[in-house]
């Protein structure tokens, strides 16, 4: 049976793959632009990679803020 594996990748691995700052990151986080990260422990946090490569290709897609934002949500919607 072949389950899919979600993969989390931290902070660093997502600014190399994305080439946004962390300022831009976060701000892109809070505008809902970037899917959020999750938290791993009492002080570690890292992001879902196939949520992280679904909104990359979308930039990559110039897909509207508007899209990318219904993408995010979505996302953020799964995961409950």
């Amino acid at each position: 049976m072949n389950q899919y594996q979600p993969r989390i990748i931290r902070k660093p691995d997502v600014i190399n793959e994305t080439g946004l700052s962390k300022l831009t990151l976060y701000n892109r986080i809070k505008d809902g632009l970037f899917p959020p990260p999750i938290s791993l422990g009492a002080r570690a946090v890292g992001f879902v990679k196939s949520e992280c490569e679904a909104v990359i290709n979308a930039m990559i897609a110039e897909q509207t803020p508007e899209k990318i934002k219904a993408l995010v949500n979505s996302q953020r919607e799964r995961r409950v």
